[in-house]
């Protein structure tokens, strides 16, 4: 249960899965308190493995108190008031209902799960418990990117004007060798999808939040381009070596996912997921344009945001460059002195300041079950699209295309 540490009450978080998603979140409730003045502080009560070995040593490499090797044990404890879950999306739907169930409140990483189905009972779960004051929030980190927080308000403010095109990219290339071995990402039945859920749920949820709109409907491909990869030992992680003579097993999900879409209001909309952009080592790229302005943004630049004001004399007119890092700048002024800049992992620190500040005002965090359920239901979309060679699919419609 919350504890008062202080004139501030804490409350103990425990962490289900401890491998990269668990070292960014575990970054985040280490440093948030110190940087955030928030009304409610997280004390990094336990995390959860399925090796205790393991789970004990990450423990104690990543600053959690104690380790359990079954995330039931976890919810039932007293002293765990938030359950973080950072675990392949096959697990998702069954401990985020548990922990809400047993009113705890809920940090989910994205995609929200492997199917609509399981993200409409999240989400159903998620709207039972709010009745009662528990939380639940999507790990959506790309929202909390200072730069994008910021071209969301430049939107929302007019600045761009009506928006008529949204471009979107996310592109890797960490499995363009074939003998890259076939980790839990590539097996569908653990990731739900490939490059597509993976990366491609980030983009989709990027574009919706900048420009305040929602994707209707898409025409889209999807396509695996190695098919079979060596076997790792059960244990790999992401980026783990193959095991030796194990053999071969066969990559059941999508390399990579392309597809156009119609936004909310009129935009035309094209986006672009792939983990074979061979020298792209992590490109999330988003360019909006509107009728009164632009907006570009890469995040392997993730500090700059690049404006086109179109109102501006011809003469003088072109994109400018922001260095979004001064105090009047979404989270930024809680960090270091204009120009030094920040990183990857602040987004989760981020994440994590504002799921704790509207567990403390009791208000209802962003983006919610029910966002990550929409966003689910445009993944579907695409791979149902994808399925009948590119036919348009309407988002939320399950049983039939729509009409084009």
């Amino acid at each position: 249960m919350a504890m008062t540490d202080g004139k501030r009450t804490t409350l103990g978080v425990g962490m289900v899965g401890h491998a990269f998603m668990g070292r960014a979140h575990s970054h985040a409730w280490r440093s948030v308190s110190a940087f955030f003045d928030l009304p409610r502080v997280p004390a990094m009560v336990a995390l959860a493995g399925r090796s205790r070995e393991r789970a004990v040593a990450a423990a104690d490499r990543l600053g959690w108190r104690s380790a359990e090797t079954d995330w039931r044990e976890l919810i039932r404890r007293d002293d765990v008031d938030i359950i973080d879950i950072c675990t392949p999306g096959d697990t998702h739907a069954e401990i985020a209902i548990a922990a809400l169930e047993a009113g705890k409140h809920v940090l989910c990483e994205k995609p929200l799960a492997n199917t609509v189905e399981e993200a409409v009972a999240m989400a159903e779960a998620a709207e039972r418990a709010r009745t009662d004051g528990v939380r639940s929030m999507v790990g959506f980190s790309y929202r909390r990117v200072p730069a994008l927080t910021l071209a969301r308000k430049l939107v929302a403010d007019g600045r761009l004007g009506t928006i008529r095109h949204v471009r979107a990219q996310y592109l890797q290339d960490w499995i363009v060798d074939p003998e890259f071995p076939l980790v839990w990402r590539l097996d569908k039945d653990k990731a739900g999808s490939g490059a597509l859920g993976d990366i491609g749920a980030h983009i989709i949820d990027a574009a919706q939040f900048v420009t305040g709109e929602q994707i209707l409907g898409v025409s889209a491909l999807m396509g695996t381009f190695v098919e079979e990869r060596p076997l790792a030992d059960a244990s790999a992680g992401l980026g783990a070596a193959p095991a030796g003579d194990r053999g071969r097993g066969r990559v059941t999900v999508d390399d990579a996912a392309l597809f156009i879409g119609r936004m909310s209001g009129g935009a035309l909309a094209s986006f672009e997921a792939t983990r074979f952009a061979n020298g792209r080592r992590n490109a999330l790229r988003l360019e909006i344009n509107g009728s009164a302005g632009s907006l570009a943004f890469d995040l392997e630049s993730m500090n700059e945001l690049y404006f086109y004001d179109g109102t501006e004399d011809s003469e003088t007119a072109g994109f400018r460059r922001i260095l979004v890092t001064e105090p009047v700048h979404p989270y930024a002024g809680a960090w270091w002195p204009t120009g030094h800049l920040l990183g990857y992992e602040h987004t989760f620190t981020h994440q994590a300041k504002d799921f704790l500040e509207a567990i403390g005002t009791e208000t209802d965090p962003s983006p919610s079950f029910a966002d990550g359920l929409q966003v689910q239901e445009v993944l579907d979309a695409v791979t149902r699209s994808a399925g009948r060679n590119g036919t348009w699919t309407a988002v939320g419609d399950s049983r039939a295309p729509a009409e084009a």
